[in-house]
């Protein structure tokens, strides 16, 4: 199959229709019923027929560490590839590309939440787990993320600062 990458903006809710194809759990059920921060940028894939078949997003978004420690990061999300097409290595076409879009976005940190799956996957990428907890807003109030939730460095030298991560907002 013959892919195009593409950079977009915001996508529209027939683009995630078209995308998930009605799968009833596209991030698998540790995200199910849960709300997300639209992306602001994605890197995708599209097809000859103009079909898109693999998105990441990505968002600055605020966090504040050990209640004390205020830091805008790249959140990275949104990360989908069509279920027929899964398997097949596209999410690897997205990688480079999602990382320079990262770096362009002015944060010294990525940071992102996976099922526990897909962890050495994203490991594998450059991204280390965060072992404080981490808590993001929800319609019925402030919880505790049940997905991993990793980061990794956009600047030579940047670090994780230890200490409970709290999302200021929507986690992405």
């Amino acid at each position: 199959m013959q892919l195009e990458l593409v950079e977009l903006g915001p996508l529209t809710e027939q683009d995630w229709t078209d995308l998930v194809e009605n799968e009833r759990e596209p991030f698998g059920p540790m995200g199910a019923g849960l709300e997300w921060r639209p992306k602001d940028r994605h890197v995708a894939l599209h097809a000859r027929d103009g079909r898109l078949v693999a998105v990441a997003g990505a968002v600055v978004a605020a966090v504040v560490i050990a209640d004390k420690l205020r830091l805008e990061v790249v959140g990275i999300g949104s990360v989908m590839v069509r279920r027929p097409l899964r398997g097949q290595g596209l999410m690897s076409q997205l990688v480079e590309p999602l990382r320079r879009l990262a770096e362009g976005m002015g944060p010294d940190h990525a940071m992102l939440f996976c099922r526990p799956e897909l962890v050495e996957l994203y490991r594998g990428l450059g991204y280390a787990e965060i072992a404080a907890p981490v808590w993001a807003d929800q319609p019925q109030g402030r919880i505790e993320m049940p997905q991993v939730a990793m980061w990794r460095t956009l600047r030579r030298g940047a670090e994780w600062p230890p200490g409970r991560v709290d999302v200021c907002g929507l986690p992405f």
